[in-house]
């Protein structure tokens, strides 16, 4: 059994995970690439809590090497943005709610997910709330607020934030990030954007936010 320093270790770690990710599958910026080297920090702690995944983040890795700036722009607005047919819509409305169109029912539900979570609407934000990029940054949130809770023993907290990740990647994200990646996979020939879709795919997928229940027990926690 797992203590305590190395759940709260464990989980920021997925935290940062899904943060880098996130960025992933923002307009590309080389230099955070690069120079922030936000891709060998993904590998280093994939290896750690991931290593299955960690294969694919260092594709990217060694992929990102191969493209420029304008090379990358040019594949992410093809495949996520159009401007005529986009070949991977990140939307999630458009693969929950059986229709081709955003800001569907299942976008009014993640808002409400978001809302009682504590979360209200950045303004200057540009993306759509079910946009794969909003949806892991809030799998990030959620996951670093269990590790924060856990760390100052409020197990409560922690047990609730991991049953909110549960019911996120069970109703949510992790309902349609498989095809999503999937399109992504038969629509290009982008070195990065494959390794990134494999990525994506195997680490939430492999992500059981359960773990807490399992390990320690929902009894215990409510004891302690």
């Amino acid at each position: 059994m797992k203590s305590i320093p190395e759940i709260v270790l464990q989980e920021k770690m997925k935290s940062d995970c899904y943060r880098f990710l996130s960025a992933c599958f923002c307009q590309p910026q080389m230099n955070l690439f690069q120079e922030e080297h936000l891709l060998t920090h993904l590998t280093i702690t994939l290896r750690e809590i991931s290593p299955g995944t960690a294969v694919f983040s260092a594709a990217m890795e060694e992929m990102i090497r191969k493209y420029s700036d304008e090379d990358l722009t040019v594949e992410y607005t093809r495949l996520f943005l159009g401007p005529f047919e986009i070949k991977a819509p990140p939307y999630g409305s458009l693969y929950l709610d059986g229709e081709k169109k955003v800001m569907g029912d299942s976008t009014m539900e993640v808002i409400r997910f978001y809302e009682e979570a504590g979360l209200s609407r950045n303004k200057d934000c540009m993306d759509l709330p079910d946009h794969i990029a909003v949806e892991l940054e809030f799998m990030s949130y959620l996951t670093y607020r269990e590790a924060e809770a856990l760390e100052k023993s409020d197990f409560t907290t922690a047990l609730e934030m991991a049953k909110k990740q549960e019911r996120f990647l069970d109703q949510f994200l992790g309902q349609w990030i498989r095809e999503f990646c999937e399109k992504i996979k038969e629509s290009s020939d982008n070195g990065f954007y494959l390794a990134l879709a494999d990525c994506a795919s195997s680490f939430v997928g492999s992500h059981n936010p359960g773990h807490l229940r399992e390990t320690l027990g929902e009894e215990d926690f409510r004891a302690s």
